[in-house]
């Protein structure tokens, strides 16, 4: 029996999936095979020999060391478009209160609420400081087009915007997603020249670090608002403190306050509510559990972030996973091995990805323990398992 640990609070929706497929949920275990997460950090956590996948209830995975584990030949997983709608949702709340100022307003009235019956005149009074622009008719910038920035950018059709769209690394499945009034740009600086609105839905790694700083302020447009519900190492916080004081940048929305944007003027700092809604938390759940299961039960994988997503239906009597490096005459050592032992193979997938390969392989008879052995010690193999 396989055993699940949890080092966040999941979704009951989830944790049934895995416990109506055997496997054992157990927080207690300093061995677990499998681990399901949220956003505790993991980037300073020893893994066991045993340890065979994680998955993140979530699209990020900074908080877990995705590198290490690919050395060690532990799947991750995350559930991209899990929390799109929530996520879309804020993103609509965001652009609403870039433009007016409803928190400001919202504060300001309830530091009269001791004055009576003086309230209504002074409100009346006092509401022209709160003014802003409506966002029908203006142009959006949506850098990011995945499932979350596909679903913002409709959105934003929806609502009279024009949308402009960039993505260097655009699916093919994201671009059926996307209405055919988004306006394909191809480059960022596009967005950047044209847009009164810009929100930011890209991961965060080394290429997008401070993405948004100086030079890019210095190309957008005037009194620009952007939304940053991604990460917050997406923008410069020293650079946004000088593009808000020029007036360059009216108002800036993050979902991930820091020591400087949590009190910076202009700016709507909200505590990480993204995904924080009851319906996102079931669906990542259950995806987190669906992807976990089928590892563990079949070797297949889907919505890997460190490996090839490979999966294959059952079509033998046994089944040989195996994890390893992509190199030259890899499969042909793996099937001259099966070969050797007299075993046929029933059907197979090979798939790489970087550095890195994973092969499943069905065999119409019993493989045993010689074999999966034998491949084990097979100079670049990180990982066999037999099902």
């Amino acid at each position: 029996m396989y055993n699940l640990k949890t080092l966040n609070k999941i979704s009951p929706l989830g944790l049934d999936i895995i416990t109506a497929n055997g496997i054992n949920v157990d927080n207690d275990t300093s061995a677990p095979d499998a681990i399901m997460v949220r956003s505790a950090d993991m980037n300073s956590m020893e893994f066991g020999d045993n340890l065979l996948c994680i998955a993140r209830a979530g699209a990020g995975t900074n908080n877990i060391p995705v590198s290490r584990c690919t050395e060690q030949g532990i799947v991750v997983f995350n559930t991209p478009g899990a929390n799109a709608e929530a996520v879309k949702e804020l993103v609509i709340c965001a652009l609403l209160m870039a433009s007016r100022d409803v928190v400001g307003g919202i504060e300001w009235v309830r530091t009269i609420a001791d004055k009576g019956s003086e309230i209504p005149a002074m409100v009346e009074k006092g509401k022209s400081s709160f003014v802003g622009p409506e966002i029908s008719g203006k142009t959006l910038g949506v850098v990011g087009l995945g499932a979350i920035g596909a679903k913002i950018a409709n959105a934003a059709i929806d609502l009279g915007m024009k949308v402009y769209g960039y993505d260097p690394y655009l699916s093919v499945d994201a671009a059926w997603r996307l209405s055919s009034q988004v306006i394909h740009a191809t480059d960022i600086d596009t967005i950047y020249r044209n847009c009164d609105y810009i929100t930011l839905h890209v991961p965060y790694m080394k290429e997008t670090h401070h993405m948004v700083n100086k030079e890019a302020f210095a190309k957008m447009k005037d009194g620009v608002r952007i939304i940053n519900l991604a990460r917050a190492e997406l923008v410069c916080d020293e650079d946004l403190l000088d593009a808000i004081d020029s007036t360059k940048v009216a108002r800036y929305v993050t979902d991930f306050p820091n020591a400087i944007t949590a009190k910076a003027p202009n700016t709507i700092p909200m505590p990480h509510l993204g995904a924080s809604t009851p319906e996102s938390e079931e669906k990542c759940a259950i995806m987190a559990a669906q992807e976990t299961v089928d590892y563990l039960l079949n070797g297949n994988i889907k919505n890997s972030v460190n490996l090839p997503n490979v999966s294959l239906d059952r079509m033998g009597v046994s089944r040989i996973c195996v994890i390893h490096k992509n190199v030259p005459r890899m499969l042909n050592h793996i099937l001259d091995l099966i070969g050797e032992a007299n075993i046929n193979v029933s059907h197979m997938i090979n798939a790489p990805r970087g550095e890195y390969a994973y092969t499943i392989i069905d065999t119409d008879t019993p493989i045993g323990d010689t074999i999966p052995e034998t491949i084990k010690k097979l100079d670049d193999v990180i990982r066999v398992r037999v099902l």
